[in-house]
């Protein structure tokens, strides 16, 4: 019955059927065939309303919301211009600063296509100016984009969190870390990159010497709202001022009053087309997961999650095998599929498995996160790459290429996250 199901999942998606409705027929397909312990189509759609009838879900949108606010508002290029101050004149300064923006982005978006959008189609035209070759522009982009799932307040954390009941506020404070690890490993990557193909110094010298005019104590000002949003949120969240869905809440409502009254680049009559854009953003994504839940409770019932414990230990045996095909299977499936249904359906599966053999919950929904997140810039379908080559202007496999390097040094990152924890639980309030 089980291969039953994903066979139908897959042959559904094969032919581009959304993912959402490929999930309904793949765990209604048992149920026709008469799968004992299942009472009927009915439990299928009772369990679908109760995957999107919960509290928690509420911040989806509320993030989604505000990420869309502060893109609108121009936030990405106010952080740049602090970054490209301080590090321009350095040897890969901008490219740097450009992960750097990511980095910061990241926290206010909780989105990577997200990020990857609103820092790119600023970043793109600005260094491809100052001589940089397209392709590596758009490949930085895209690959630093996946940091804004990492770095909370995240989405995907969110989903982990409604998917196995591990708390979101520790989940947020537990990707802090490991984001700005990864980030470092990708600046080291491109300061290497560019001391070996070389940069006009020259222009980028004339550029930074233009911002610098402006002062740094000002483009801080300007900036400092920004970087104050996920303060904030995790300020809220860790003092128990609030919870993570009221601060998502309070991210709504702050990325409204900086962007309208003290930035002043967010206009009233744009507040609706906003308001329209998130519930189209959120809409495919709330069937996704409404969908995913029956998906994997149909799971549960046909005992699958003990089938592939019981595969898994017999065949790998050991923690650190377990891990390593974990993260194996969690970077193909990055590749061709988005990491909400991923997440929902993948993590009350295998979290079992690996909490047997004592990996702490949190720091699994983190290798999970940081392995989908490498996905979005991972060829063929690596979302990223679709968005980065869109502004761009090039195919998304010339934007692959470039992004090769700086994929390898995130698929590294990722193996040290993986057996080191305590870069996921250093910090206080993550376990």
């Amino acid at each position: 019955m089980i291969g039953v199901l994903f066979i139908v999942f897959f042959v559904f998606l094969g032919f581009a059927v959304p993912i959402a409705i490929a999930m309904a027929f793949g765990a209604w397909a048992p149920i026709l065939l008469g799968a004992p312990g299942i009472s009927g189509v009915g439990y299928l759609i009772r369990n679908a309303f109760s995957g999107a009838d919960t509290t928690p879900i509420i911040a989806v949108p509320l993030f989604i919301l505000a990420g869309a606010i502060m893109a609108e508002g121009g936030i990405s290029r106010k952080l740049f211009d602090v970054f490209a101050c301080v590090a321009g004149k350095r040897a890969g300064g901008l490219p740097c600063a450009v992960i750097m923006t990511c980095l910061f982005y990241g926290a206010i978006s909780g989105s990577g296509p997200a990020t990857t959008a609103a820092v790119g189609a600023m970043a793109i035209p600005f260094m491809e100016g100052l001589g940089y070759d397209k392709a590596f522009c758009a490949a930085i982009i895209a690959v630093s984009g996946g940091l804004g799932v990492i770095i909370p307040p995240s989405i995907p954390f969110v989903l982990y969190s409604l998917a196995t009941g591990v708390s979101t506020g520790s989940l947020f404070m537990a990707g802090i870390l490991p984001g700005i690890f990864i980030g470092i490993c990708l600046m080291a990557c491109a300061v290497w990159q560019c001391r070996k193909k070389g940069e006009d110094k020259v222009a980028i010298g004339e550029k930074v010497d233009e911002l610098k005019k402006f002062g740094f104590i000002k483009l801080l000002r300007d900036s400092f709202w920004a970087l104050l949003s996920p303060v904030i949120v995790l300020g809220g969240i860790y003092s128990g001022f609030f919870t993570p869905t009221e601060a998502a809440c309070v991210s709504v409502f702050y990325s409204f009053i900086i962007s309208i009254f003290v930035y002043k680049s967010v206009t009233a009559p744009q507040v609706l087309s906003l308001l329209r854009g998130a519930v189209k953003t959120y809409t495919p994504l709330l069937f996704i997961i409404a969908f995913a839940v029956a998906f994997g409770r149909v799971l549960t019932l046909l005992k699958a999650p003990a089938l592939i414990s019981d595969y898994m230990l017999s065949t790998f045996g050991s923690k650190i095998t377990v891990l390593a095909a974990i993260v194996v299977v969690f970077f193909v499936i990055g590749m061709v599929m988005d990491q909400g249904p991923a997440i929902v359906i993948m993590a009350p599966l295998l979290l079992p498995i690996v909490s047997a053999m004592g990996v702490d919950p949190t720091h699994f929904g983190v290798i999970m996160v940081v392995n989908l997140s490498i996905g979005l810039a991972t060829p063929p379908f690596g979302l990223d790459l679709f968005v980065a080559g869109t502004l761009a202007g090039l195919p998304p496999m010339a934007v692959a290429k470039k992004a090769l390097p700086f994929i390898a040094v995130f698929a590294v990152a990722i193996i040290a996250i993986t057996y080191l924890p305590p870069i996921s639980l250093l910090l206080p309030g993550c376990a």
